[in-house]
């Protein structure tokens, strides 16, 4: 019996072995998991260093 795991965005049941976009089910959820962490939804806490200030723009 092959290995499932549940995606980690839909939790929809899905193969690990010859699974392209594992651990997610298809590359939608593999994008929508991406875009998160390109729009800062998803963080890793940390210390703020100084003179990282979110408000300031990169020039």
């Amino acid at each position: 019996m092959p290995k499932t795991i549940l995606c980690p965005h839909c939790r929809k049941e899905t193969v690990w072995e010859g699974n392209l976009y594992r651990p997610f089910c298809s590359e939608r959820c593999k994008l929508i998991d991406l875009a998160a962490w390109s729009d800062e939804t998803y963080r890793i806490a940390g210390e703020t260093l100084p003179g990282d200030d979110e408000s300031s723009d990169c020039e």
